[in-house]
Protein backbone atom coordinates (compact mmCIF):
# COMPACT_ATOMS: atom_id res chain seq x y z
CA UNK A 1 0.00 0.00 0.00
CA UNK A 2 1.40 3.32 -0.86
CA UNK A 3 1.19 6.14 2.11
CA UNK A 4 -0.71 9.67 1.53
CA UNK A 5 -0.42 12.53 1.96
CA UNK A 6 -4.05 13.48 3.32
CA UNK A 7 -4.13 13.89 7.29
CA UNK A 8 -7.31 11.85 8.12
CA UNK A 9 -5.56 12.37 11.92
CA UNK A 10 -7.37 15.75 11.80
CA UNK A 11 -10.62 14.47 11.25
CA UNK A 12 -10.63 12.02 14.30
CA UNK A 13 -11.17 14.88 16.67
CA UNK A 14 -12.93 11.91 18.65
CA UNK A 15 -10.65 8.97 18.40
CA UNK A 16 -7.23 9.05 20.03
CA UNK A 17 -4.30 9.97 17.29
CA UNK A 18 -1.48 7.03 17.56
CA UNK A 19 0.50 7.23 21.02
CA UNK A 20 4.13 6.29 19.63
CA UNK A 21 6.85 5.43 21.85
CA UNK A 22 8.95 3.73 19.27
CA UNK A 23 6.53 3.08 16.86
CA UNK A 24 4.46 1.82 19.17
CA UNK A 25 0.63 2.51 20.10
CA UNK A 26 0.18 2.62 23.80
CA UNK A 27 -2.54 2.24 26.13
CA UNK A 28 -3.12 3.67 29.41
CA UNK A 29 -5.26 3.47 32.28
CA UNK A 30 -7.41 6.60 32.63
CA UNK A 31 -7.36 6.76 36.37
CA UNK A 32 -3.67 6.86 37.15
CA UNK A 33 -1.79 7.32 33.95
CA UNK A 34 -0.20 3.88 34.03
CA UNK A 35 1.16 2.57 30.82
CA UNK A 36 -0.72 -0.77 30.09
CA UNK A 37 0.55 -2.17 27.30
CA UNK A 38 2.23 -1.27 24.00
CA UNK A 39 1.95 -2.85 20.22
CA UNK A 40 3.13 -2.30 17.34
CA UNK A 41 0.82 -0.93 14.39
CA UNK A 42 0.77 -2.93 11.32
CA UNK A 43 2.99 -2.21 8.61
CA UNK A 44 1.10 -1.87 4.75
CA UNK A 45 2.23 -5.51 4.09
CA UNK A 46 -0.14 -6.71 7.34
CA UNK A 47 -2.56 -4.66 6.26
CA UNK A 48 -2.66 -5.70 2.31
CA UNK A 49 -2.70 -9.51 3.81
CA UNK A 50 -5.49 -8.84 5.87
CA UNK A 51 -7.61 -7.61 3.11
CA UNK A 52 -6.88 -10.88 0.61
CA UNK A 53 -7.68 -13.25 3.58
CA UNK A 54 -11.19 -11.14 4.20
CA UNK A 55 -12.08 -11.16 0.64
CA UNK A 56 -10.69 -15.04 0.14
CA UNK A 57 -12.93 -15.85 3.31
CA UNK A 58 -15.94 -14.26 2.10
CA UNK A 59 -16.29 -16.01 -1.12
CA UNK A 60 -16.73 -19.14 1.22
CA UNK A 61 -18.63 -17.14 3.97
CA UNK A 62 -21.36 -16.17 2.04
CA UNK A 63 -22.89 -18.83 0.92
CA UNK A 64 -22.75 -20.52 4.68
CA UNK A 65 -26.16 -20.80 5.48
CA UNK A 66 -28.15 -18.38 8.05
CA UNK A 67 -28.78 -21.63 10.05
CA UNK A 68 -24.94 -22.48 10.39
CA UNK A 69 -24.19 -18.32 10.78
CA UNK A 70 -26.66 -18.13 13.95
CA UNK A 71 -25.35 -21.32 15.49
CA UNK A 72 -21.90 -19.39 16.11
CA UNK A 73 -23.74 -16.69 17.49
CA UNK A 74 -24.74 -19.20 20.80
CA UNK A 75 -21.34 -19.89 20.74
CA UNK A 76 -20.07 -16.11 20.46
CA UNK A 77 -22.68 -15.50 23.10
CA UNK A 78 -20.70 -18.14 25.50
CA UNK A 79 -17.54 -17.38 25.00
CA UNK A 80 -18.16 -13.64 26.28
CA UNK A 81 -20.60 -14.70 29.12
CA UNK A 82 -17.65 -17.23 30.31
CA UNK A 83 -15.10 -14.21 30.45
CA UNK A 84 -17.53 -11.46 31.22
CA UNK A 85 -15.19 -10.30 34.00
CA UNK A 86 -12.02 -10.73 31.78
CA UNK A 87 -13.43 -8.70 29.20
CA UNK A 88 -14.71 -5.85 32.07
CA UNK A 89 -11.72 -5.59 33.47
CA UNK A 90 -10.27 -4.98 30.30
CA UNK A 91 -12.54 -2.22 29.05
CA UNK A 92 -12.32 -0.53 32.43
CA UNK A 93 -8.87 -0.40 32.57
CA UNK A 94 -8.42 1.01 28.96
CA UNK A 95 -11.18 3.94 28.69
CA UNK A 96 -11.90 4.09 32.57
CA UNK A 97 -15.47 3.25 32.33
CA UNK A 98 -16.74 2.40 36.23
CA UNK A 99 -16.15 -1.80 36.23
CA UNK A 100 -20.14 -2.53 36.85
CA UNK A 101 -20.75 -0.60 33.75
CA UNK A 102 -18.31 -2.57 31.84
CA UNK A 103 -19.96 -5.58 33.21
CA UNK A 104 -23.31 -4.77 31.63
CA UNK A 105 -21.86 -3.89 28.49
CA UNK A 106 -20.76 -7.43 28.49
CA UNK A 107 -24.36 -8.14 29.18
CA UNK A 108 -25.68 -6.14 26.59
CA UNK A 109 -23.75 -7.30 23.98
CA UNK A 110 -25.11 -10.71 25.16
CA UNK A 111 -28.66 -9.88 24.98
CA UNK A 112 -27.57 -8.41 21.10
CA UNK A 113 -26.25 -11.62 20.37
CA UNK A 114 -29.34 -13.69 21.42
CA UNK A 115 -31.77 -11.40 19.37
CA UNK A 116 -29.90 -11.98 16.07
CA UNK A 117 -29.72 -15.86 16.85
CA UNK A 118 -33.68 -15.71 17.31
CA UNK A 119 -34.76 -13.15 14.67
CA UNK A 120 -31.53 -13.35 11.74
CA UNK A 121 -33.23 -15.96 9.60
CA UNK A 122 -36.56 -14.18 9.78
CA UNK A 123 -35.00 -10.82 8.84
CA UNK A 124 -32.80 -12.39 6.05
CA UNK A 125 -35.61 -14.63 4.33
CA UNK A 126 -36.76 -13.83 0.93
CA UNK A 127 -39.72 -11.55 1.17
CA UNK A 128 -41.88 -12.44 -1.34
CA UNK A 129 -43.74 -9.46 -3.31
CA UNK A 130 -46.38 -10.27 -5.67
CA UNK A 131 -46.50 -9.28 -9.09
CA UNK A 132 -47.80 -11.23 -12.59
CA UNK A 133 -44.88 -12.90 -12.77
CA UNK A 134 -45.00 -16.63 -11.34
CA UNK A 135 -42.59 -15.68 -8.57
CA UNK A 136 -40.73 -12.46 -7.68
CA UNK A 137 -39.25 -11.22 -4.19
CA UNK A 138 -36.48 -9.93 -2.87
CA UNK A 139 -33.55 -11.51 -2.19
CA UNK A 140 -31.08 -10.37 0.68
CA UNK A 141 -27.18 -10.98 -0.47
CA UNK A 142 -23.87 -9.84 1.40
CA UNK A 143 -22.04 -7.24 0.06
CA UNK A 144 -18.86 -8.37 0.76
CA UNK A 145 -16.29 -7.04 3.47
CA UNK A 146 -16.95 -4.35 5.43
CA UNK A 147 -14.88 -1.35 7.32
CA UNK A 148 -15.68 -0.32 10.64
CA UNK A 149 -14.49 3.03 12.51
CA UNK A 150 -15.21 2.67 16.03
CA UNK A 151 -14.44 5.11 19.07
CA UNK A 152 -13.58 3.87 22.66
CA UNK A 153 -16.68 5.28 24.82
CA UNK A 154 -18.18 1.76 24.64
CA UNK A 155 -15.59 -0.12 23.21
CA UNK A 156 -17.04 -3.83 23.15
CA UNK A 157 -20.71 -2.55 22.68
CA UNK A 158 -19.90 -0.47 19.43
CA UNK A 159 -18.21 -3.04 17.99
CA UNK A 160 -20.72 -5.85 18.42
CA UNK A 161 -23.63 -4.40 17.54
CA UNK A 162 -22.01 -3.46 14.17
CA UNK A 163 -20.11 -6.92 13.96
CA UNK A 164 -22.81 -9.44 14.31
CA UNK A 165 -25.48 -8.40 12.05
CA UNK A 166 -22.97 -7.72 9.64
CA UNK A 167 -21.58 -10.78 9.70
CA UNK A 168 -24.83 -12.60 9.99
CA UNK A 169 -25.73 -11.30 7.35
CA UNK A 170 -23.08 -13.14 5.49
CA UNK A 171 -20.32 -10.26 4.97
CA UNK A 172 -16.99 -10.16 7.03
CA UNK A 173 -15.56 -7.60 8.59
CA UNK A 174 -12.38 -5.07 9.24
CA UNK A 175 -12.20 -3.20 12.38
CA UNK A 176 -10.43 -0.07 13.06
CA UNK A 177 -10.75 0.50 16.88
CA UNK A 178 -9.74 3.93 18.68
CA UNK A 179 -6.07 3.02 19.18
CA UNK A 180 -6.50 3.51 23.43
CA UNK A 181 -8.76 0.61 23.51
CA UNK A 182 -6.77 -1.36 21.50
CA UNK A 183 -6.38 -4.12 24.13
CA UNK A 184 -10.29 -4.46 23.47
CA UNK A 185 -9.95 -4.19 19.46
CA UNK A 186 -7.28 -7.71 19.53
CA UNK A 187 -9.54 -9.34 22.36
CA UNK A 188 -12.64 -9.03 20.19
CA UNK A 189 -11.52 -10.46 16.92
CA UNK A 190 -9.65 -13.69 19.84
CA UNK A 191 -13.52 -13.81 20.75
CA UNK A 192 -14.91 -14.03 17.12
CA UNK A 193 -12.28 -16.91 16.48
CA UNK A 194 -12.77 -18.77 19.88
CA UNK A 195 -16.50 -19.43 18.62
CA UNK A 196 -15.40 -20.94 15.95
CA UNK A 197 -15.85 -18.21 13.15
CA UNK A 198 -13.78 -18.53 10.50
CA UNK A 199 -10.21 -16.71 10.33
CA UNK A 200 -10.16 -13.88 8.66
CA UNK A 201 -14.26 -13.42 8.86
CA UNK A 202 -13.44 -10.73 11.74
CA UNK A 203 -10.15 -8.87 11.32
CA UNK A 204 -8.83 -5.94 13.74
CA UNK A 205 -6.10 -3.91 11.99
CA UNK A 206 -4.24 -1.43 13.17
CA UNK A 207 -3.29 1.14 11.44
CA UNK A 208 -2.75 5.00 10.96
CA UNK A 209 -5.33 7.30 10.13
CA UNK A 210 -3.35 7.59 6.19
CA UNK A 211 -3.49 3.38 5.74
CA UNK A 212 -7.58 4.08 6.78
CA UNK A 213 -8.04 6.25 3.53
CA UNK A 214 -6.27 3.70 1.57
CA UNK A 215 -8.39 0.65 2.86
CA UNK A 216 -11.73 2.97 2.06
CA UNK A 217 -10.66 3.24 -1.20
CA UNK A 218 -9.71 -0.53 -1.56
CA UNK A 219 -11.98 -2.61 -4.30
CA UNK A 220 -12.24 -5.37 -1.32
CA UNK A 221 -13.60 -3.43 0.94
CA UNK A 222 -17.35 -2.53 -0.12
CA UNK A 223 -19.12 -0.50 2.74
CA UNK A 224 -17.90 1.51 5.63
CA UNK A 225 -19.85 2.05 8.73
CA UNK A 226 -18.11 4.97 11.35
CA UNK A 227 -19.47 5.97 14.78
CA UNK A 228 -17.63 9.35 15.35
CA UNK A 229 -18.17 13.18 15.25
CA UNK A 230 -19.69 14.86 12.68
CA UNK A 231 -16.13 16.05 11.18
CA UNK A 232 -15.22 12.66 11.11
CA UNK A 233 -18.51 11.51 9.36
CA UNK A 234 -18.13 14.23 6.66
CA UNK A 235 -14.55 13.14 5.77
CA UNK A 236 -15.51 9.31 5.74
CA UNK A 237 -18.44 10.08 3.59
CA UNK A 238 -16.49 12.26 1.07
CA UNK A 239 -14.21 9.55 0.46
CA UNK A 240 -16.61 6.72 0.17
CA UNK A 241 -18.80 8.77 -2.04
CA UNK A 242 -15.69 9.21 -4.28
CA UNK A 243 -15.20 6.24 -4.94
CA UNK A 244 -19.08 5.14 -4.72
CA UNK A 245 -19.48 3.06 -1.62
CA UNK A 246 -21.67 3.21 0.89
CA UNK A 247 -21.07 4.48 4.81
CA UNK A 248 -23.69 4.39 8.07
CA UNK A 249 -22.60 7.48 10.21
CA UNK A 250 -23.58 7.29 13.96
CA UNK A 251 -22.21 10.74 15.03
CA UNK A 252 -22.70 13.67 17.57
CA UNK A 253 -25.45 14.11 19.86
CA UNK A 254 -26.96 16.80 22.06
CA UNK A 255 -29.45 15.14 23.33
CA UNK A 256 -32.64 17.34 24.86
CA UNK A 257 -34.13 16.07 27.52
CA UNK A 258 -37.42 17.90 28.20
CA UNK A 259 -38.78 18.55 31.94
CA UNK A 260 -42.83 19.64 31.71
CA UNK A 261 -44.17 20.91 34.89
CA UNK A 262 -46.13 17.16 35.13
CA UNK A 263 -42.96 15.29 35.64
CA UNK A 264 -43.12 12.88 38.56
CA UNK A 265 -39.28 14.20 39.80
CA UNK A 266 -39.41 11.61 42.54
CA UNK A 267 -39.87 8.68 40.45
CA UNK A 268 -37.33 9.62 37.34
CA UNK A 269 -34.42 11.74 39.28
CA UNK A 270 -32.42 9.04 39.32
CA UNK A 271 -33.21 8.02 35.37
CA UNK A 272 -32.75 11.82 34.36
CA UNK A 273 -29.29 11.73 36.18
CA UNK A 274 -28.12 8.76 34.87
CA UNK A 275 -29.02 10.13 31.60
CA UNK A 276 -26.45 12.66 31.44
CA UNK A 277 -23.90 11.00 33.85
CA UNK A 278 -23.62 7.15 32.99
CA UNK A 279 -20.01 6.36 31.32
CA UNK A 280 -18.95 9.43 33.07
CA UNK A 281 -21.00 11.45 30.38
CA UNK A 282 -19.08 10.26 27.43
CA UNK A 283 -22.27 9.07 25.54
CA UNK A 284 -23.37 10.18 22.30
CA UNK A 285 -27.17 9.42 23.30
CA UNK A 286 -26.58 11.12 26.32
CA UNK A 287 -29.02 14.27 27.97
CA UNK A 288 -26.63 16.83 27.28
CA UNK A 289 -29.25 19.71 27.46
CA UNK A 290 -32.02 19.94 30.35
CA UNK A 291 -35.00 21.93 29.39
CA UNK A 292 -37.59 22.47 32.09
CA UNK A 293 -40.75 24.74 32.17
CA UNK A 294 -40.49 27.20 34.91
CA UNK A 295 -43.14 26.11 36.66
CA UNK A 296 -41.14 23.56 38.06
CA UNK A 297 -37.53 24.68 37.48
CA UNK A 298 -36.40 25.25 41.11
CA UNK A 299 -37.75 21.64 42.08
CA UNK A 300 -36.09 20.27 39.69
CA UNK A 301 -32.60 21.96 40.19
CA UNK A 302 -32.63 20.70 44.15
CA UNK A 303 -33.76 17.17 43.49
CA UNK A 304 -30.82 16.97 40.34
CA UNK A 305 -28.16 18.59 42.45
CA UNK A 306 -28.92 16.34 45.47
CA UNK A 307 -28.35 13.35 43.08
CA UNK A 308 -25.83 13.96 41.29
CA UNK A 309 -23.75 15.43 44.80
CA UNK A 310 -25.04 11.71 46.23
CA UNK A 311 -22.74 9.72 43.03
CA UNK A 312 -19.42 8.12 44.32
CA UNK A 313 -16.36 8.96 42.44
CA UNK A 314 -13.39 6.33 42.99
CA UNK A 315 -11.32 4.09 40.74
CA UNK A 316 -13.16 2.41 38.48
CA UNK A 317 -12.15 -0.55 38.90
CA UNK A 318 -13.86 -0.57 41.86
CA UNK A 319 -17.21 -2.20 41.98
CA UNK A 320 -18.76 0.45 43.96
CA UNK A 321 -17.54 3.61 42.00
CA UNK A 322 -20.78 5.15 39.41
CA UNK A 323 -18.08 8.00 38.25
CA UNK A 324 -14.89 8.30 37.32
CA UNK A 325 -12.24 10.22 35.53
CA UNK A 326 -12.86 11.08 32.10
CA UNK A 327 -11.27 8.67 29.04
CA UNK A 328 -8.39 11.22 28.22
CA UNK A 329 -7.01 14.92 29.79
CA UNK A 330 -7.54 15.84 26.02
CA UNK A 331 -11.36 15.10 26.57
CA UNK A 332 -11.31 16.78 30.04
CA UNK A 333 -9.73 19.86 28.39
CA UNK A 334 -12.22 20.20 25.71
CA UNK A 335 -15.35 20.11 28.06
CA UNK A 336 -13.69 22.63 30.36
CA UNK A 337 -12.68 25.20 27.15
CA UNK A 338 -16.93 24.39 26.38
CA UNK A 339 -17.96 25.50 30.04
CA UNK A 340 -15.35 28.47 30.22
CA UNK A 341 -17.25 29.53 26.81
CA UNK A 342 -20.72 29.13 27.96
CA UNK A 343 -19.96 31.10 30.93
CA UNK A 344 -18.32 33.94 29.32
CA UNK A 345 -21.55 34.13 27.01
CA UNK A 346 -23.63 34.38 30.75
CA UNK A 347 -23.92 30.68 31.88
CA UNK A 348 -23.31 29.63 35.43
CA UNK A 349 -22.01 27.42 37.08
CA UNK A 350 -24.71 26.58 40.02
CA UNK A 351 -22.40 22.60 40.92
CA UNK A 352 -18.35 21.49 40.14
CA UNK A 353 -16.65 23.30 37.43
CA UNK A 354 -13.24 21.88 38.55
CA UNK A 355 -10.89 19.82 36.80
CA UNK A 356 -7.77 17.84 37.84
CA UNK A 357 -5.80 16.19 34.84
CA UNK A 358 -8.16 13.83 33.26
CA UNK A 359 -10.22 14.08 36.26
CA UNK A 360 -13.75 16.80 35.79
CA UNK A 361 -15.66 16.94 38.33
CA UNK A 362 -19.24 16.32 38.05
CA UNK A 363 -20.52 19.68 36.85
CA UNK A 364 -24.12 21.71 36.34
CA UNK A 365 -24.53 24.53 34.56
CA UNK A 366 -27.34 26.85 34.88
CA UNK A 367 -29.07 29.67 32.52
CA UNK A 368 -27.48 27.79 29.00
CA UNK A 369 -29.07 29.66 26.33
CA UNK A 370 -28.66 29.05 22.48
CA UNK A 371 -25.60 30.20 21.09
CA UNK A 372 -23.60 28.82 24.08
CA UNK A 373 -20.69 26.11 23.80
CA UNK A 374 -23.13 24.16 26.04
CA UNK A 375 -26.37 24.41 24.49
CA UNK A 376 -24.87 24.37 20.56
CA UNK A 377 -22.31 21.67 20.99
CA UNK A 378 -21.90 17.98 22.23
CA UNK A 379 -20.50 18.24 25.63
CA UNK A 380 -18.72 14.72 26.07
CA UNK A 381 -18.27 14.41 30.01
CA UNK A 382 -20.24 15.19 32.81
CA UNK A 383 -21.24 18.52 32.81
CA UNK A 384 -25.61 18.61 32.18
CA UNK A 385 -26.28 22.06 30.70
CA UNK A 386 -29.78 23.64 32.28
CA UNK A 387 -32.33 25.86 30.37
CA UNK A 388 -35.28 27.72 31.46
CA UNK A 389 -38.82 27.69 29.41
CA UNK A 390 -41.33 29.56 29.89
CA UNK A 391 -44.00 26.77 28.84
CA UNK A 392 -43.97 23.40 27.05
CA UNK A 393 -44.25 24.85 23.75
CA UNK A 394 -41.17 27.12 24.54
CA UNK A 395 -39.36 23.91 25.88
CA UNK A 396 -40.31 21.84 22.42
CA UNK A 397 -38.90 24.70 20.32
CA UNK A 398 -35.75 24.57 22.50
CA UNK A 399 -35.36 20.68 22.12
CA UNK A 400 -35.71 21.07 18.32
CA UNK A 401 -33.33 23.95 18.19
CA UNK A 402 -30.26 21.76 17.36
CA UNK A 403 -27.86 20.75 14.26
CA UNK A 404 -27.94 17.17 15.48
CA UNK A 405 -30.85 14.59 15.67
CA UNK A 406 -29.74 11.39 17.33
CA UNK A 407 -32.81 11.89 20.31
CA UNK A 408 -34.63 13.11 22.70
CA UNK A 409 -36.65 12.52 25.93
CA UNK A 410 -39.67 13.85 27.84
CA UNK A 411 -40.74 13.72 31.15
CA UNK A 412 -44.62 13.91 31.83
CA UNK A 413 -47.31 12.19 33.31
CA UNK A 414 -49.52 12.81 30.17
CA UNK A 415 -47.94 10.25 27.86
CA UNK A 416 -51.52 10.83 25.55
CA UNK A 417 -50.41 14.68 25.00
CA UNK A 418 -47.08 13.53 24.89
CA UNK A 419 -47.53 11.38 21.70
CA UNK A 420 -48.73 14.28 19.57
CA UNK A 421 -45.34 15.79 20.15
CA UNK A 422 -43.75 12.81 18.05
CA UNK A 423 -44.54 14.10 14.75
CA UNK A 424 -42.54 17.69 15.36
CA UNK A 425 -39.77 16.11 17.20
CA UNK A 426 -37.17 15.38 13.83
CA UNK A 427 -34.55 13.26 15.62
CA UNK A 428 -34.21 10.18 15.20
CA UNK A 429 -35.40 8.46 18.69
CA UNK A 430 -38.36 10.23 21.18
CA UNK A 431 -38.47 8.61 24.60
CA UNK A 432 -41.17 9.07 26.81
CA UNK A 433 -40.43 8.80 30.84
CA UNK A 434 -36.77 7.14 30.33
CA UNK A 435 -33.48 8.02 28.89
CA UNK A 436 -32.62 7.40 25.50
CA UNK A 437 -30.76 4.27 24.62
CA UNK A 438 -29.53 1.60 21.89
CA UNK A 439 -31.62 -1.34 22.26
CA UNK A 440 -31.26 -5.02 20.26
CA UNK A 441 -34.70 -5.25 19.24
CA UNK A 442 -35.19 -1.04 18.11
CA UNK A 443 -33.68 0.75 14.99
CA UNK A 444 -30.58 2.76 16.06
CA UNK A 445 -29.76 6.30 14.48
CA UNK A 446 -29.63 10.16 13.68
CA UNK A 447 -30.86 12.63 11.80
CA UNK A 448 -29.14 16.09 10.39
CA UNK A 449 -25.72 16.12 11.54
CA UNK A 450 -26.04 13.03 13.81
CA UNK A 451 -25.58 10.91 10.83
CA UNK A 452 -27.83 8.42 8.48
CA UNK A 453 -28.62 4.68 8.57
CA UNK A 454 -29.62 2.54 11.00
CA UNK A 455 -28.15 -0.02 13.72
CA UNK A 456 -29.69 -2.97 15.37
CA UNK A 457 -33.27 -4.40 14.69
CA UNK A 458 -34.31 -5.71 11.25
CA UNK A 459 -33.22 -2.20 9.88
CA UNK A 460 -29.56 -2.68 10.89
CA UNK A 461 -28.87 -6.21 9.80
CA UNK A 462 -30.35 -5.09 6.18
CA UNK A 463 -28.24 -2.21 6.22
CA UNK A 464 -25.29 -3.88 4.46
CA UNK A 465 -27.08 -6.37 1.81
CA UNK A 466 -27.59 -5.94 -1.71
CA UNK A 467 -31.50 -5.86 -1.84
CA UNK A 468 -31.56 -7.29 -4.56
CA UNK A 469 -35.38 -8.09 -7.05
CA UNK A 470 -36.03 -11.75 -8.45
CA UNK A 471 -38.33 -12.18 -10.92
CA UNK A 472 -39.46 -15.94 -12.20
CA UNK A 473 -42.27 -15.47 -15.64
Amino acid sequence: MRSVSVRLDLIFDDIPTLKIMSNKITTKYPFTGETIKEYSPHTDDKIDSILLRADEVFSEWKTTSVEERTKLLHRLAEVLNTNKDMYANLITQEMGKPYKESVAEIEKCIWLIDFYEKNADGFLSDALIETEAKESFISYDPLGCILAIMPWNYPFWQVFRFAVPTLTAGNTALLKHANNVTGCALAIQDIFEAAGYPLGCFQTILASHEQIEEIIKNDVVKAISLTGSEKAGRIIAKTAGQNLKKTVLELGGNNACVILNDANLDKYMETIVTSRMQNTGQSCIAAKRFIVVEEIYDQFLEKFKNEVASLKFGDPLDPKTEIATMAREDLAKEVERQMLESIEKGAEVDMGGTRDKAYFEPTILVNVQPGMPAFDEEIFGPLAAITKAKNKDHAIELAITSRFGLGTMIFTENTEDARKLIGKIPDGALFINELVKSDPRLPFGGTKLSGYGRELSKEGILEFVNKKTVYIK
